[in-house]
C-alpha cells in the first residue's frame, strides 16, 4: 500500500510540472537583475500603472547571514484591470497585483518570470475570455519586453 501512494505521488508531482511550466511565463535579460528591474518599473510608470513594492531578496537573506544570487520582485498593478477581475471573484486580490521575478542563476544568466494571466482566470474562476486577462497578459508581455531589450 505504501508504494502505490508513493507511486500516486511521483505519478501527480510529474504531471503537475507542465501545467506549471505552461503557467510561468520566461525571458532572458541582458541586463543585471537591478537594472532589470529598474527598466520594469519605469515601462510600469511609463504605462500609466502603479509600482506598489520591490522586493530584494538577496538583500532579505543577506540580513539572516545567507547568500542568495540577485533576485528581485516588482509587484505593480492598475486598478482599472484588477477591480474589474476582484468584482469578479474576490479571491482574484490573493493574485493582484501582478507581480514578476528577476533572478540570476547560478552562470549569471538573469531571467524574468511571472505567472501567465490565464492562470488567474483559472485559478480564480474567472472568464478565461475576461477583457482585462486579454489585457493583462498583452500589458505584462509588453512590459516585460521593455525591461529586457537589449536598449
Amino acid at each position: 500500500m505504501i508504494r502505490k501512494t508513493m507511486l500516486a505521488a511521483a505519478v501527480t508531482a510529474v504531471t503537475a510540472l507542465p501545467a506549471y511550466a505552461a503557467d510561468v511565463i520566461h525571458k532572458i535579460s541582458p541586463h543585471s537583475v537591478t537594472e532589470t528591474i529598474d527598466r520594469l518599473a519605469a515601462a510600469v510608470e511609463g504605462a500609466g500603472a502603479t509600482v506598489f513594492a520591490r522586493v530584494d531578496h538577496a538583500a532579505g537573506a543577506a540580513k539572516v547571514d545567507m547568500e542568495l544570487r540577485p533576485t528581485e520582485l516588482l509587484i505593480f498593478g492598475n486598478p482599472k484591470l484588477g477591480t474589474p477581475a476582484m468584482l469578479d471573484n474576490q479571491t482574484a486580490g490573493l493574485d493582484l497585483p501582478l507581480r514578476v521575478l528577476a533572478y540570476a542563476d547560478s552562470e549569471g544568466v538573469v531571467h524574468v518570470t511571472y505567472h501567465a494571466p490565464a492562470s488567474l482566470a483559472a485559478t480564480h474562476g474567472l472568464p478565461a475570455d475576461a477583457k482585462y486577462i486579454m489585457m493583462m497578459t498583452g500589458a505584462l508581455d509588453k512590459l516585460t519586453s521593455k525591461a529586457v531589450a537589449a536598449e
